[in-house]
Formats: structure tokens, C-alpha cells, sequence
């Protein structure tokens, strides 16, 4: 891992260290474009022809019916279905809370506005299965998605090599009483749930992480369709903010962690002490070899880097120009630095508290936002599955109160017909 002083660093050097998923030459688009064009064009035929190319497999057909589902669960043990079944009441739990009823508001007497919660209709949770099987993504989209009371929920992930899904997929299908699970992934799926085929119904909203396959081809189906995406959440990173308090054993094995998902993943470390920076180098070296994803790791960790402050003040400013999809406080005092926290999708405090927890059990949602996108945007929720619809009622009294302040204003405004939308009614009174 490269590693650089802050101190030495200019804005543009910044600015250029935490610039990630880009495409300058625009292939990954072109590529998008295209797969997107051609399921739009052929419908199913185009899955097929996808999952052939992409997954080697030969479909008969898209989808896996309840009942086979039940047949896969089968092959998971009874210690892995406890594991699930704490993972998935830990995530109701905390998320079940987020539904609340808001109060009425008189803004003036006789005018009362609220605001109502509806679920969306149709979602698409997109489920990755490329260099790892994700049961974990399906519980943290399908759970809030249950909650909301969304009334059709469209499950597409990539086929294994024998045409059907990972077990625990399977299992998990279960849990959320889901009936159908559509084999497709990548741009493909994205595209189907965006744009519909005879087998995928077309979805109102898009959920899921992905590559950056994946992640352009929901960029472009929402600015191009009536279909709109939780996040562009692409390729996953962390960013470890360490002091001399702090382990170098755990934040190698939560940079590695991070960097196991993928290539194109990073694991940065924001230290005040070169010591723990030498110190969780020489424990990346020791841990890295030993683990059955080390090629795709070792990759990411090279993609990686290391950057020495003079303060945790200054470890942060960096992390919120950075914007970390996950934001680790690997110090005894994260107590006096959380207030200085900007831009971050979800934040681990303490030395005692890995990442793993909340990509798997603790019950926050770990599909969040990435590539400096959590400047802007927040971690899926129950609140990404509705909407919230805003109410207002005029008694009498109302009108009278409010009625020549918007004739007033329409007036200003030169909107002669708005106006008279409320003096007929002065008028009655």
C-alpha cells in the first residue's frame, strides 16, 4: 500500500486520491448501453443469451418457482439457518422501527397539512452472485421491502453453473416469503427489471448493489425510463481511521475484509501513528496469504493506500472529502470525533467493532452508497421502499385565513387563473 503524508498533499492531490469507479473512456457505458438496448429489443431471448455468455449456463427457463426454492434451502445446515434466522430478526428489529406516523400540523387555524406513508408497488432487489453469493443483500433489501408493504417484489440474481441459486438464496427466499426468483444478473437484470419482459415484470424502483456494470446500468435506466434506483452503489470500500489506541490486527483484517469483495474494492487507512501504519502493513503480509480470496484481495489492497496525519481532526477532514461507503473509528476516542462525522454511509465505533458486524447481523443496512456518493446520499432503508405523499385541508375558517395571501402571491406572480382558484371560493363565504 502506497502511503502518503497528508501534510504534502495539495486540494488536487486530494481531490485525485479519492476519485474511484471511473470510466474516462467510457467502455463500461458502451458496454451497458448496449446490453441494456438489447434486452429492451428481445426480451427474454436476450437473458438467455446473457447467461450463456456471462455464466456459462444454459437456462430452460428464467425463474425458480417456491417450491423448488424449498427443495435448494435444504442443503443448509441447521447451525448456517440459525445464523440466518438472528441475522434476519437483528435487521427487522432495527429497521421495523423506522416506520412511524407523522403528526398533523395547523399552519394556520383552519389549514392542516400531513404527510402519509405508501409503499412503492413494484420493486426489483437486485442480488449479486458474481465472485461471492450475497444471501446477506437479500435480507437487507428484502426485509425493509416487506416492512414498507410493497405489493410486488421482483428478486433477480445471477444462475450458478447448475441453473439454480446458492442455497442460503434460496433459504432466504423462505424467510422473506418471497414466491419467484428470477435468474438473471449483471446490466441484463437491471435492464429487465427496468424495462419488463414477458417472464420480469417492469419495477417502479431498483435496489441492489453491483459492480460497475451494474452500477451504470441503473444510473442510465433511471435518466432514461420511469423506473428510479435506490443509490448508485458500486464497487465497496472502506475507510479506517486509526490512532496510537488502536489494534493494527483488526484493521488488517478489516481492510482485508473489505478488499475480499472485489478487485475494484479499496481499503484505506487514515492514521495519526506511521507506527500502526508500518505495524498493520506487516500484519496485511501475514493475514493476506492465508485467505481463500487472496488473489482478489491482494488486487484490491494494491488499489489501496495509507495516509499519515498530524491529528484525528485532520483523519477526518480527509474522510469526509473521501465520503466512505464504510467509515471505521479504530480508536479509544471515537467518542470525541463522531460530531465531526459529514459524509458517511455507515459508521463502526471503536476497536471492537468490525465492519462484519453490520454487513451481516447487526441489524443496519449494508447497502449503501459508494464513490463519494454519500455526500448525498444515504444507506437503504424502510424509507427507500415508500413514499411519502403530503395532505392539506381548508375548513372555512381556512380559506378565509389563507385565501389573500395566495391571491396576493399568484398575483405577483402574474398566474391570474390561480388566483381565482381561491377568490371563488372568498367569494362563497
Amino acid at each position: 500500500m502506497k502511503t502518503y503524508k497528508y501534510s504534502d498533499l495539495s486540494k488536487a492531490n486530494i481531490s485525485k486520491l479519492v476519485q474511484r469507479n471511473v470510466d474516462p473512456a467510457h467502455e463500461v457505458r458502451d458496454a451497458v448501453e448496449e446490453i441494456l438496448a438489447k434486452v429492451k429489443l428481445h426480451g427474454d431471448k436476450a437473458l438467455y443469451d446473457y447467461a450463456l455468455k456471462f455464466e456459462k449456463v444454459v437456462l430452460d427457463k428464467l425463474y425458480l418457482t417456491k417450491s423448488e426454492l424449498s427443495e435448494i434451502a435444504e442443503g443448509v445446515s441447521v447451525e448456517q439457518k440459525t445464523a440466518l434466522d438472528t441475522a434476519y430478526n437483528n435487521i427487522y428489529k432495527f429497521h421495523q422501527t423506522q416506520l412511524k406516523t407523522e403528526d398533523k400540523v395547523e399552519t394556520m387555524p383552519g389549514v392542516t397539512c400531513w404527510r402519509e406513508v405508501r409503499a412503492i408497488e413494484k420493486v426489483g432487489l437486485y442480488i449479486p452472485g458474481g465472485t461471492a453469493v450475497l444471501p446477506s443483500t437479500f435480507l437487507m433489501l428484502g426485509i425493509p421491502a416487506r416492512i414498507a408493504g410493497c405489493s410486488e417484489i421482483v428478486v433477480c440474481t445471477p444462475p450458478q453453473k447448475n441453473g439454480k441459486v446458492n442455497p442460503f438464496i434460496a433459504y432466504v427466499a423462505l424467510l422473506l416469503d418471497i414466491d419467484t426468483v428470477y435468474l438473471t444478473g449483471g446490466a441484463q437484470a437491471i435492464a429487465a427489471m427496468a424495462y419488463g419482459t414477458k417472464t420480469i415484470t417492469k419495477t417502479d424502483k431498483i435496489f441492489g448493489p453491483g459492480n460497475q456494470f451494474v452500477t451504470k446500468a441503473k444510473t442510465i435506466v433511471q435518466s432514461t425510463t420511469t423506473t428510479a434506483i435506490d443509490m448508485p452503489a458500486g464497487p465497496s470500500e472502506v475507510l479506517v481511521i486509526a490512532d496510537e489506541t488502536a489494534n493494527p490486527v483488526y484493521i488488517a483484517a478489516d481492510l482485508l475484509a473489505q478488499a475480499e469483495h472485489g478487485v475494484d474494492s479499496q481499503s484505506i487507512l487514515v492514521t495519526t501513528s506511521a507506527q500502526i501504519a508500518e505495524q498493520t502493513i506487516a500484519e496485511l503480509k501475514k493475514q493476506l496469504p492465508v485467505l481463500p480470496r487472496a488473489e482478489i484481495a491482494g488486487k484490491a489492497i494494491d488499489n489501496s493506500y495509507i495516509v499519515i496525519t498530524n491529528t484525528l481532526d485532520e483523519a477526518m477532514q480527509f474522510s469526509n472529502e473521501y465520503a466512505p461507503e464504510h467509515l471505521i473509528l479504530a480508536t479509544e476516542n471515537w467518542k470525541n470525533i463522531t460530531d465531526k462525522i459529514v459524509n458517511a454511509g455507515s459508521v463502526f465505533l471503536g476497536n471492537l467493532t468490525p465492519e462484519s458486524a453490520g454487513d451481516y447481523a447487526s441489524g443496519t443496512n449494508h447497502t449503501l452508497p459508494t464513490s463519494s456518493f454519500a455526500k448525498a446520499y444515504s444507506g437503504v432503508s424502510v424509507d427507500s421502499f415508500v413514499k411519502k405523499i403530503t395532505f392539506q385541508h381548508l375548513s372555512r375558517e381556512g380559506v378565509k385565513n389563507i385565501g389573500r395571501t395566495v391571491e396576493v402571491l399568484a398575483e405577483l406572480e402574474g398566474l391570474q387563473a390561480h388566483k381565482n382558484a381561491v377568490s371563488v371560493r372568498l367569494e362563497k363565504q
